[in-house]
């Protein structure tokens, strides 16, 4: 009887290949050249981490009052001409966890049915305006924001040296994979005795190009010190991008935009 197969398919290396591509399809889109991507990272940061802490503020019971907030990504989407798909991928990987923290609401909520779907739309609204500011903005560009408020350096290392080893490990998991396939060409999958070798080969692998990374990194001088280069300084726009929105939040936050909008067309209609 053959020896079954761990999860890690051969004929699964082109998604392994997909996986690298829309890790880094964020910081590609990034490069764009349009008036969201010209505006000062600080201010772009600035404005998401208002509409990130508003957007949370509301009650839990609370749905009609956090649509007129669909408006910020929507708007930025546009303007930046970022495409709707890749965007509302990644956001669909973000729901399961989501459904499963908030799925059990009803069972203990007599109005749990409400409190889900107002989970559901902050979280739909939360994670695309932060992918819409990697999108517009680039990690590096948030890095240098983040140093430009204060923040202390080793959070932004930790930060970007994350995001970059999530990708050398999916780069080492395909050269894996592929090397495995070679040497076993009639196989569909790896087999289960060769996982755990296959794992630890991973990682040694990975620790391995992450050290060589690193080293290459301090021969070019590198101190544990997060450097940017290409600073710009804050311009009229950048502010009157950060008021305008901040306003718009705020407004929509103390008022019932949706409410009142729903009145007034009433009063026209009569």
């Amino acid at each position: 009887m053959p020896a079954p197969f761990i999860t890690i398919r051969i004929d699964d290396m082109s998604k392994i290949v997909d996986s690298i591509y829309n890790i880094r399809l964020l910081d590609d889109l990034a490069r764009k050249d349009t008036a969201i991507h010209r505006l000062h990272p600080v201010a772009k940061l600035l404005t998401t981490i208002v509409y990130l802490i508003v957007v949370v503020s509301f009650n839990r019971y609370e749905i009609s009052g956090l649509l007129p907030f669909v408006f910020f990504p929507m708007v930025l989407i546009l303007l930046a001409e970022l495409p709707v798909m890749p965007i509302f991928k990644r956001l669909l990987m973000v729901e399961p966890l989501i459904i499963g923290i908030g799925i059990l609401n009803p069972l203990f909520d007599p109005r749990g049915w409400i409190s889900f779907a107002s989970i559901m739309i902050k979280s739909g609204l939360t994670v695309t305006a932060c992918l819409v500011l990697v999108a517009t903005t680039g990690l590096d560009k948030i890095a240098q924001a983040l140093r430009t408020l204060k923040v202390p350096s080793i959070f932004v290392l930790q930060l970007l040296l994350t995001f970059r080893y999530i990708s050398v490990l999916i780069e080492e998991l395909a050269r894996m994979v592929r090397a495995y396939a070679l040497r076993a060409p009639q196989q569909k999958g790896v087999r289960l005795k060769d996982g755990g070798s296959f794992v630890g080969q991973l990682l040694l692998r990975t620790f391995d190009r992450a050290q060589r990374v690193y080293d290459s990194m301090r021969l070019r001088g590198f101190n544990g010190e997060y450097h940017s280069y290409g600073k710009t300084n804050i311009k009229w726009t950048d502010i009157l991008f950060f008021v305008v929105w901040s306003i718009f939040f705020i407004t929509a936050r103390i008022y019932d935009l949706p409410a009142f909008l729903g009145l007034l067309f009433e009063g026209v209609s009569n």
